[in-house]
This record gives C-alpha cells, structure tokens and sequence, in this order.
C-alpha cells in the first residue's frame, strides 16, 4: 500500500511539473508572437513614414523645378511678349493694333498654361510615356542633342505617387546626361508586359567610372526612391561610352 500510494504521488507530482511545462511554454510562446506582432507593426509604420517621405520630397522637388521653370518662361517667353504687345498697341496702325491684341491672347493662353502647371494635379491626367516625349521634345528643341523615343508592349497604367517618383526619377536622369554627359543623343524606352515595366534612359555622352560599392549619393537617393514604390533600379556606365539607367517596376498583376 505504502509503494502504491509514493506511486502515486510521483505521477501526481510528474504531471504537475509537465503542466507547468506546458503552461510556461504556451505563455512563452503568446509573448514571443506579441513581440514579433509589435516589430512588424513597427516595421509596417516605418516604411510607411519612408514612403510617404519620399513623396512629400518628390512633390517639393517637383514644384520647385516647376517654379524655376515658370520664372524662367515669365523672363524670357512672356516678358517679350508683354513688350511687344505694348509696342504693337502703342501704334496708330490699326493693323499693328489687331497684331498686339492677338498677342495679348497669346499672353493669356501662356500664362493659363504656366499657372496650370504649378498645380500637380496635371500628373493624374498626363501618361508617363507623353511625359516623357513631352522633356524629350524640349530637349530637341533647344537644340541641346538628338533625341529618341521607343514603346513597345502595354501602355503604363500607374497610381499616382509612383508616377510621380518615376517622374522626378527620369527628370533628374535627364538633368544628370544634361550637366555632366555632353550627349550627341539620348534615348529613352518603356517596355511593359504581364511581369514587369522597363524604362531605360541612355545617353552616348562622357560615361563614368561606376562601380556599385562608390556610387555617389545622388544614385543612392535615386536607387533608394526606386525601392521604395517597389522597384528597382541599375546603372552602368563607361568612360568615353556613355551611360544606361534601367527603371524596372514589378507590375501588380502579376
């Protein structure tokens, strides 16, 4: 009777010790899924916050590029003709007269055109591919370069934030082969299927010494805007041969 009941009790007392086991482990586990739980929100915030950071900064860059832009055609484009209607209006010619109201409504259609274009709005309504002709052509004609352009595959279909760090990716390509490549030529592609969207800009100009592990911190913010709406982007390059950027976007419905 006496083994039966130390029997007994060490069962009782082994199964106490396996349900505290249990209990510990069970509870270690809640509060190691609740810490993972409250990283990932954490993570999940954090490149929220990066996201809607590099959109306010595209935005910003955007509209002071915009500003210049607008200043520049108030001087140069505007100003001459608010001159000239002056001039034209100024006469006891009734035909230089008709002349400078004409200009005047040029004026008008001018500035319509410039205040329009300080509102981002204009984003929403315009495709990345007329964009892009649309640089294309001001580059051709100030006479700064030849230019092409190449679409093959789906037009791109793009939310609005993406399109417009597309936008200010592909501007500041353009400015970078503008100030410091001295092209003959500057080509740009958009290639998009079921997978995936490409844009490629390449210019024939001065090319540069690039290796991935000394890019300077213009790429990285470049290549770091790209990630962030889910992309990616590649440079290569060489001296005396010029430089291809590749712009490649995962398309959603793949």
């Amino acid at each position: 009777m006496e083994n039966d009941g130390s029997d007994l009790f060490l069962i009782i007392l082994l199964g106490f010790f396996l349900m505290i086991v249990m209990v510990s482990f069970i509870v270690i586990m809640v509060v190691f899924h609740r810490q993972r739980q409250i990283k990932n929100q954490q993570l999940v915030k954090e490149i929220q916050a990066e996201y809607e950071k590099t959109i306010l900064n595209v935005e910003k860059e955007l509209r002071e590029d915009i500003l210049s832009y607008v200043g520049r055609e108030l001087h140069d484009n505007v100003g001459q003709l608010l001159s000239l209607a002056k001039m034209n209006l100024s006469s006891s010619k009734p035909e230089k007269v008709s002349e400078g109201k004409g200009i005047v409504n040029e004026i008008i259609h001018e500035v319509r055109a410039l205040s329009k274009s300080l509102n981002l709005d204009w984003v929403e309504k315009i495709s990345l591919e007329d964009y892009i002709q649309r640089e294309l052509k001001k580059l051709e004609s100030a006479e700064f370069c030849k230019v092409a352009f190449h679409q093959s595959g789906d037009m791109l279909h793009l939310e609005k934030d993406k399109k417009l760090v597309l936008i200010r990716i592909i501007q500041e390509s353009l400015n970078n082969a503008i100030k410091h490549a001295q092209p003959k030529m500057i080509e740009i592609s958009v290639d998009s299927d079921s997978s995936r969207s490409l844009i490629k800009v390449i210019d024939d100009g001065k090319g540069f010494d690039y290796t991935g592990e000394s890019s300077g911190s213009g790429i990285y913010n470049l290549k770091n805007r790209m990630a962030t709406i889910g992309g990616e982007m590649k440079l290569h390059s060489i001296p005396g041969k010029g430089t291809e950027i590749k712009l490649i976007l995962p398309n959603q419905k793949a």
